[in-house]
């Protein structure tokens, strides 16, 4: 079978040679003559799957010792609410940075638990974010929350940009579930990182908190349990069942990173397919990028078509080539290529061949 080349923002592609050894493993896993989907999470056997999944995850980030791992459901949305609850009480004040719609949505939760204090943005779909001499940071935040690559826009913070927000001196918390592993970060700048599994880790259902231990534990009494980081941490994730099928497969997207060579690995190669296809489009009179150059994604590269009716035509046909899922978020319009860790290069090169000859035949 040929595969074609998805280019949804989550749930996105997936690495071809995990989803082969997991369909080689789907009856019969490890030689225990069962799926792992049915085996029990507190067996012997998928303990030592689950501590090989966080070892490989800690190797590949770069993971300090002094931070907890934690696996949890409801995605990376349960957290815009699990995050004040964990590390604030009522009347204190955190801060905010408001870059587009998934801001926004973090923004809005952390409204009902706490006092938000918007540092700067608040523009729908920004395009850009505003100059660090705008920011207005509030002196007793208990923390600053930033969503680091807004996956509807394309619109992702940069080194300098993120310099500025460690320089406050604050515990920094980071929405990455469109650029976890995309590169090399320095884990210990943050206090929490949490990313939803369903774009560069694995399937959807499963959510991965990086969580600086001293963090944890602090939660207000109200705070449900399955809120609590502390419920995570005290059992390895395992307070209650845990989708085993998502920790699986993310397992084995971690031994294909480390097998690709690691992150630098990685990184190198999202570069390259980013840049060849933001300088292809910023060539063209026939596409356009809205992001402003210097704080494009490497993830999400968006587009526009000179019409709707042109963007009718774009899809219809690029499905048909074997190129899926570019149509943009309807908060945004136009065209969006996730390009996340999954997609090969050649895939990059078979849009862009596919964009020359749609633009050569509309023009």
């Amino acid at each position: 079978m040929m595969r074609s080349f998805n280019f949804s923002a989550g749930p996105a592609m997936l690495p071809e040679a995990v989803m082969r050894k997991a369909q080689a493993e789907f009856l019969d896993w490890n030689d225990t003559t069962m799926s792992v989907m049915e085996m029990s999470h507190r067996s012997a056997d998928y303990m030592a799957l689950a501590h090989q999944m966080e070892a490989d995850l800690r190797e590949i980030m770069a993971i300090p010792d002094n931070y907890k791992v934690l696996f949890v459901h409801g995605g990376a949305s349960l957290q815009f609410s699990a995050i004040p609850m964990n590390l604030t009480q009522p009347g204190d004040t955190v801060d905010y940075i408001d870059t587009g719609v998934w801001s926004s949505k973090a923004i809005k939760e952390a409204r009902r638990f706490v006092n938000v204090n918007l540092v700067a943005g608040g523009e729908s779909n920004p395009t850009k974010i505003p100059d660090a001499s705008e920011w207005k940071f509030s002196d007793d935040a208990k923390y600053i929350h930033i969503c680091s690559n807004e996956t509807i826009t394309g619109l992702e913070f940069q080194d300098a940009q993120l310099e500025a927000v460690f320089a406050q001196g604050k515990p920094v918390i980071a929405d990455m579930s469109s650029n976890i592993m995309c590169r090399q970060i320095d884990v210990s700048k943050y206090a929490m990182i949490y990313a939803g599994a369903q774009k560069n880790i694995g399937p959807a259902g499963l959510a991965i908190l990086i969580v600086r231990d001293d963090l944890i534990g602090h939660e207000r009494e109200d705070c449900p349990t399955l809120m609590k980081w502390s419920t995570y941490a005290e059992n390895e994730s395992m307070f209650n069942t845990p989708n085993t099928w998502a920790w699986y497969l993310a397992g084995l997207v971690f031994q294909w990173i480390k097998e690709l060579g690691g992150i630098q690995a990685i990184e190198a190669i999202n570069q390259r397919k980013a840049q060849k296809l933001y300088d292809y489009i910023d060539a063209s009179n026939f596409y356009h990028n809205r992001i402003d150059p210097s704080e494009r994604s490497w993830m999400n590269v968006t587009f526009e078509l000179p019409s709707e009716e042109m963007n009718a035509k774009f899809l219809e046909q690029s499905k048909s080539a074997g190129l899926l899922s570019l149509k943009g978020h309807r908060a945004f319009g136009g065209m969006r290529a996730s390009i996340y860790n999954a997609m090969p290069e050649e895939g990059v090169d078979a849009l862009i061949d596919f964009m020359q000859s749609f633009a050569l035949q509309h023009a």
